[in-house]
């Protein structure tokens, strides 16, 4: 088999048409191996889910490089769609309704929640707000929800009327605002660019769409504070090279 045209790129690999209807996901030289397998492992776990994603088939090796064919779902990615439309009022409620169908189910054989932040934490971080970190993780809440780990636009694919999730490296299991906080995280609190035209347009934008999301989910943002804080706090372990954000 020959790889066909990208259809999408991202930090940890590239997607290419493979076969008719199906892609490979390639990973880039040098991304650990485990974590491919997790990924496969993830997508195994939740396969039997009642909700959309692409199904998953084998880990193979091409060019060198590991890649994890999946189902071909032809379409647009929500967050290009949503630029393009301006359509945030929809964009909201596609999400919510799909991250309602996610959440609903319950699993086992995943990481926690916690463990992700705890293996996430910032190495150079004082031994005092480490402990202080570890606390704050500690006293919250646990729980069995499927927690998706990076439930945002740039991960829902819309399909001939159909809402599909991508993405399953960071698959976990836990309490239910722990990933809707992160969604509100990944959403709002990312950072633009200072060189993107129209950057002050954009962080309302995406603020205005975090309020939409978390009223359709019936979350007030004091229910998800203290999960905000801990996920902010070890992003700058999980993600280096990001900009600070503060809440």
């Amino acid at each position: 088999m020959q790889i066909g045209q990208l259809i999408g790129k991202g930090n940890t690999a590239n997607v290419y048409e493979w076969d008719d209807d199906k892609v490979i996901k390639l990973f880039h030289d040098g991304y650990p191996y485990e974590a491919i397998v997790m990924e496969y492992n993830n997508a195994i776990a939740i396969s039997e889910m009642e909700f959309l994603k692409p199904k998953v088939y084998d880990i193979i090796s091409y060019d060198d490089r590991k890649g994890i064919i999946y189902d071909n779902v032809k379409g647009e990615i929500l967050q290009d769609w949503v630029v393009r439309t301006g359509d945030m009022p929809m964009c909201a409620q596609y999400m919510s309704k799909l991250h309602k169908e996610i959440l609903q189910n319950e699993i086992q054989d995943v990481p926690t929640y916690k463990d992700f932040l705890r293996n996430n934490m910032p190495s150079s971080m004082p031994d005092g707000e480490r402990k202080e970190l570890l606390e704050m993780i500690d006293n919250l809440a646990d729980g069995n929800a499927l927690c998706h780990g990076d439930f945002h636009p740039g991960n829902i694919q819309m399909s001939e009327g159909n809402i599909y999730v991508i993405d399953f490296m960071n698959v976990c299991k836990g309490n239910y605002l722990y990933d809707i906080a992160r969604t509100v995280f990944l959403v709002e609190y990312t950072p633009v660019p200072d060189e993107v035209p129209n950057k002050d347009l954009i962080l309302r934008f995406k603020k205005g769409l975090a309020d939409m999301y978390l009223s359709l989910m019936n979350v007030t943002r004091d229910k998800i504070q203290d999960y905000l804080a801990v996920i902010i706090a070890v992003r700058k372990g999980e993600c280096p090279n990001e900009s600070e954000t503060s809440i």
